[in-house]
């Protein structure tokens, strides 16, 4: 296994999702990609702006955590900002650098999210080209 994406956005799932993918670095020295997407607001014809309340600044500094975290660890990791759909970002990162693992966290979700697949990792899962490990 040599590169792991880990997407991240500060949960306690997606904590423990980067622990786990820490965890799985150390064991096989892989290379641990963290990402963190800052979403668009959604027009009728085309993607909008930046949503206010999530702006990509956010999702620097959570970035910045997360380097913190694995620099405790020993991992150099690689860091990169998104825009978009969250699952749409992490699947076409883990693809562009041909990832043997994607680690996400999830959330215990309810019947009609599941079923309508509302989740970012459920979202993750159907569209990775590689094997996905969901973490609580």
């Amino acid at each position: 296994m040599k590169t792991i994406v880990v997407g991240y956005d500060e949960t306690e799932p997606s904590k423990n999702a980067l622990a786990r993918a820490a965890d799985l670095a150390t064991a096989f020295g892989s290379t641990v990609i963290v990402t963190s997407v800052a979403t668009v607001l959604a027009g009728s014809r085309e993607m909008g702006g930046v949503d206010p309340v999530d702006p990509p600044e956010l999702h620097e500094e959570e970035l910045d955590h997360a380097k913190a975290f694995l620099a405790e660890r020993g991992i150099e990791g690689q860091f990169e900002l998104a825009v978009g759909d969250p699952a749409t970002a992490i699947v076409e990162l883990a693809d562009r650098h041909g990832a043997d693992l994607i680690v996400v966290g999830t959330r215990q979700q309810s019947l009609l999210s599941s079923i309508l697949g509302l989740s970012v990792s459920g979202s993750v899962k159907r569209k990775a080209h590689c094997d996905v490990l969901m973490v609580q």
